[in-house]
């Protein structure tokens, strides 16, 4: 039995003072990320969707009301898709102060995720989160496309376990703002297309902008 999940990064988050939002609440999409919501959601429309999942947080569940809105679908919150842990640490603070408070640990972050003594939860424990929670979905919805609203280090993450690559390449290619990456599972798991908004969607102007 095949099955289909689309992982979908949520929409830019109006974010002017450039925090760490982790989980923090508030943090809702900007202009921008409205504009790149609406894109997956056509991009989804032909797509026979059963399902819409979104993580708890703010970010998420509001581009997935979006996504589902074709299919006149409700999103589902799933609490096992959330952000990695480790931005917790570090929420609230200007992501250019994280040196000063934590020094070192952005760096070891960018230049060897593999290996971070001070997460709370390790980047193989969220690809192993993350990819249960797929493989769970697949079970749940045999041979049927659902979708997953979740943020980009969970779903890259997923992404390299689940394909069997390395998580070292947690930093390769990551997913942009609702980009669409698509995975099958027949015996084992495929990505089988990846699709992100194009600059004419991001940079767009509409009436509210004037």
């Amino acid at each position: 039995m095949v099955s289909v999940v689309h992982l979908v990064r949520h929409g830019e988050v109006e974010n002017p003072d450039e925090l760490v939002y982790a989980d923090l609440a508030g943090f809702g999409l900007s202009e921008v990320g409205r504009r790149q919501a609406t894109w997956a959601s056509t991009h989804l429309s032909a797509h026979p969707i059963g399902a819409v999942y979104a993580s708890p947080l703010d970010r998420a569940r509001e581009t997935a009301l979006v996504v589902a809105f074709p299919h006149g679908l409700q999103p589902l919150v799933l609490p096992e898709v959330t952000e990695w842990a480790l931005m917790s640490r570090w929420a609230g603070l200007p992501w250019a102060d994280l040196p000063i408070h934590f020094p070192g640990e952005l760096a070891a972050y960018l230049n060897d995720p593999l290996n971070l003594d001070f997460a709370p939860e390790s980047v193989t424990e969220l690809a192993h989160r993350i990819g249960r929670a797929v493989d769970a979905l697949a079970d749940r919805h045999p041979e049927q496309e659902v979708v997953v609203v979740s943020h980009q280090d969970p779903i890259q993450a997923a992404r390299l376990q689940l394909t069997g690559q390395d998580l070292g390449r947690l930093h390769h290619d990551k997913p942009r703002h609702c980009e669409v990456i698509s995975l099958s599972r027949s015996a084992v798991w495929h990505q089988i297309s990846r699709a992100a908004p194009t600059e004419a969607v991001t940079t767009a102007r509409t009436t509210t902008d004037l």
